[in-house]
């Protein structure tokens, strides 16, 4: 069973990065080992480490024995170049300041950060009116979400919405800290006024994070916050979900 580090992890969407950043801080490394860390098969790391080769960015170190019987296994370390191209350590940094604040304050500590995060991206967006303001409202959630480096965008799909969000500066945080998501996730719904499904994310392992939006219900909470009931009516069930058509 692999040891999971800050700079690592089986779900990278960019597997030659987590290759290079493994070997930045462990040092040479075989294929098989590289393997082992990040979940992939030798077979594998040894097609993204002939590509790191070839541009450069990692080399043969020495070889030295894979056992008692076989040949030797020929290991790999980074060059100068490939460390020029490594991002910074802000991710570790993010990562160890999170893991602290933890320890302080417990979980809920890390997910009011995370709340009062997201919010800071998209907590300004005036929240959906009724149903037929949920388009308007997912819009400006993925507008603002681009203006924050997530490559955002909304499509049509079936019933509802999907906010699809093609990049996440946090990625690597966020496979550590599923708060990120999570509080993403709680505070979308609250803007659009409606329960939304994450579908993917990036942080998981997928080419992009998508959440779905259904347009053709929405809450008996909303609904009463929004379309003021007759006199005497009894309020709705919290659990309840009623159609709009």
């Amino acid at each position: 069973m692999s040891v999971q580090h800050a700079y690592d992890t089986s779900a990278r969407p960019d597997t030659r990065s987590a290759i290079r950043e493994l070997l930045l801080a462990r040092g040479a490394l075989t294929a098989t080992e590289i393997g082992r860390e990040l979940g992939l098969t030798a077979a594998g790391v040894r097609r993204h480490l002939d590509n790191l080769v070839e541009v450069g960015e990692v080399e043969p170190a020495h070889t030295r024995p894979a056992g008692t019987r076989g040949r030797p296994a020929k290991a790999f370390q980074v060059t100068a170049s490939g460390r020029s191209t490594a991002k910074h350590g802000y991710d570790h940094l993010a990562v160890e300041a999170l893991t602290a604040l933890r320890r302080i304050g417990g979980s809920e500590a890390v997910i009011d950060f995370a709340r009062e995060r997201v919010r800071s991206v998209i907590g300004h967006i005036r929240p959906a009116e009724g149903p037929h303001d949920v388009e308007r409202a997912a819009s400006d959630i993925a507008s603002a979400l681009s203006e924050a480096g997530y490559a955002s965008s909304v499509e049509e799909v079936g019933t509802g919405l999907q906010v699809c969000q093609h990049h996440c500066p946090v990625w690597n945080v966020a496979s550590r800290f599923p708060e990120l998501c999570e509080a993403e996730q709680e505070v979308v719904s609250e803007i659009v006024g409606t329960h939304v499904q994450r579908l993917a994310t990036i942080a998981g392992g997928n080419c992009a994070c998508t959440t779905n939006i259904p347009t053709g219900t929405v809450s008996a909470e909303f609904l009463a916050a929004t379309i003021p009931a007759p006199a005497g009516a009894p309020a709705p069930a919290p659990t309840a979900e009623r159609t709009v058509r």
